[in-house]
């Protein structure tokens, strides 16, 4: 059955390329203010650079390392109607260097109630199922409403104040595991972490860990709901060669986010998306991100990001070792039909 939606994905997700300038520097084209600015230099073993709303322009963590929050008033400096705009900072604007940028609008920022925590700041979206929430930890087991109205099915949290490792959940692997985003190690099992809880529809749950919830220390949780036609988050086997599994999503994506979560062996988050190919408009993407490193893009054959999915074109361990599970958030570049009901292009 088509999965339609009545909105184009490029309303709440849009990735933006860009050429550094080394001065004060306008990015447009997203085609909306972003809540959430992930920023990663393609020239450069630099940092990765998170940005958002919640807790606000000139700070940022990276995903690759586990530095506390940092102020710097020339990194992204503001988001803005039509994207954002980066100081000096060379992790984001070294003159003449490429960057990418992965936007995500929310928007919503008062009406939020319920859970036994409330976050400080938060900004909220319905229609794409995406919200980010600063909150103060409390020491005990704790819920915390996200308003999304879904149950959220992949989210990110990191401690600001701290040098704490990111923790990930993902409905894959439950609520008594996490991985690491900034590490390549498997999955882990830690009941402190989620408090062994599913996210429901209103709200999710975190235990007494120091990287969720510790008394009077600061967070950051980037939470995503499944969105039909826009977002999917689930798993898949490896096989161990280039005609690998094919994942459906109900869309053509524009970025997939994998990771292998069982402990065959380490293995890097991987992160492709449309834009990074330089394969010359050929179906597979053979440049990635990878989100745990400051390295450069990977060159090789990855992803072949199809019409209604997605599927794995390399027998590497790192995203395809055989009878390993992996774990994927994908975001849509076009539904199968969207509110124009024209049905996505096959490819």
């Amino acid at each position: 059955m088509a999965e339609y939606i009545s909105f184009q994905p490029s309303d709440f997700y849009n990735t933006k390329l860009y050429t550094g300038t080394g001065v004060s520097n306008a990015i447009t084209g997203v085609g909306f203010q972003p809540d959430f600015t992930w920023i990663k230099n393609r020239d450069a073993a630099d940092n990765h650079i998170l940005t958002d709303a919640a807790t606000g322009a000139t700070k940022y963590m990276s995903s690759n390392i586990t530095t506390a929050l940092t102020t710097n008033a020339e990194s992204l400096k503001s988001f803005d109607s039509d994207g954002f705009t980066v100081g000096t900072y060379g992790d984001v604007n070294t003159n003449t260097e490429d960057y990418v940028s992965w936007n995500w609008k929310a928007g919503t920022t008062t009406g939020l109630s319920g859970g036994t925590i409330t976050p400080s700041a938060y900004s909220i979206n319905t229609t794409s199922g995406f919200g980010v929430y600063a909150y103060t930890g409390t020491g005990s087991n704790a819920t915390i409403a996200h308003g999304l109205g879904v149950a959220p099915t992949f989210m990110m949290v990191k401690r600001l104040n701290s040098t704490d490792s990111w923790r990930v959940y993902h409905s894959g692997i439950g609520p008594t595991k996490y991985m690491t985003l900034n590490s390549t190690a498997a999955e882990t099992t830690e009941a402190t972490i989620w408090n062994s809880t599913a996210p429901d529809a209103t709200v999710f749950s975190i235990g007494t860990d120091s990287s969720t919830n510790t008394s009077t220390n600061t967070y950051i949780a980037y939470v995503f709901a499944p969105i039909k036609g826009f977002s999917a988050f689930n798993m898949y086997q490896g096989q161990a060669d280039a005609n690998g599994p094919f994942c459906y999503t109900g869309f053509r994506p524009a970025m997939v986010i994998f990771k292998k979560s069982g402990s065959g062996s380490a293995a890097n988050w991987q992160l492709a998306n449309t834009q990074m190919s330089s394969a010359g408009g050929a179906n597979v993407i053979n440049r990635q991100m990878l989100p745990d490193t400051a390295d450069t893009p990977q060159t090789e054959n990855s992803v072949d990001l199809l019409s209604t999915g997605f599927k794995i074109r390399n027998g590497a361990a790192h995203m395809n070792q055989n009878l390993q599970p992996f774990i994927y958030a994908a975001f849509a570049e076009f539904p199968t039909v969207s509110s124009n009901d024209v049905p996505t292009v096959a490819r």
